[in-house]
């Protein structure tokens, strides 16, 4: 039985992550993206100790029907989509319910997006290096999904950051976003709540919080 785990909760291992990333430290071009609602404590320690401004990237899991922890892919803000053709098919699910579901997730997606934004624009991305923050990595299809959306906003460079990760999400992500860095890359793997001793969920009021901090730091 596993008695210590390495991260207390996010903010601490944002705060592990960022030791990972100090090169991009006081640089005038680079933005901290959290993807909500786990990676945002995450970012928000991360951007503070690079000097970096903050911002959210929305992207949603679309789970399996019935099984909602099990991703079948991910959609994000921009229009992108990731859908993993092999589970699908392996578990027969029908093209409906994929849609079904995407149309329930594109509905959540708009009221964080209302939510976290509160009517701002977001931080502009053209030029910049965009680092992308999640709190862990399992199948990568958000984070995935996040960085296709991310090459459409003419970033300079794509960088994901996680305080954990699988192997393979990461050699996955690895194929299109221009670097991967994860604190730990732990085998096995089985899933990202088991590295942290805090794993609660982060609410909306927390995620505004710490966004409205941001903003005025």
């Amino acid at each position: 039985m596993k008695t210590k785990t390495p991260f207390r909760d996010r903010r601490d291992a944002g705060r592990v992550l960022s030791s990972e990333l100090s090169d991009y430290a006081n640089r005038t071009d680079v933005v901290v993206l959290a993807l909500p609602r786990g990676g945002i404590p995450v970012a928000f320690e991360l951007a503070r100790a690079l000097g970096a401004p903050m911002d959210v990237h929305l992207a949603r899991k679309l789970g399996v029907p019935g099984e909602p922890e099990v991703a079948m892919g991910a959609i994000a803000e921009g229009g992108h989509a990731v859908l993993k053709q092999q589970l699908i098919r392996d578990m027969g699910i029908p093209r409906e319910e994929i849609e079904d579901t995407a149309v329930n997730e594109w509905i959540e997606l708009d009221r964080r997006r209302t939510m976290y934004r509160q009517g701002r624009s977001r931080v502009p991305l053209a030029g910049k290096v965009a680092i992308l923050v999640d709190d862990g990595l399992a199948t990568g299809s958000t984070a995935l999904a996040a960085v296709r959306d991310l090459r459409d906003l003419n970033t300079q460079k794509i960088v994901v950051a996680a305080p954990v990760a699988d192997a393979y999400a990461c050699r996955e992500i690895e194929k299109e976003a221009d670097e991967v860095t994860c604190a730990m890359i732990p085998t096995p793997f089985q899933a990202v709540g088991n590295w942290y001793h805090d794993f609660s969920q982060t609410s909306d009021e927390e995620a505004l919080d710490l966004l409205q901090r941001a903003q005025l730091s």
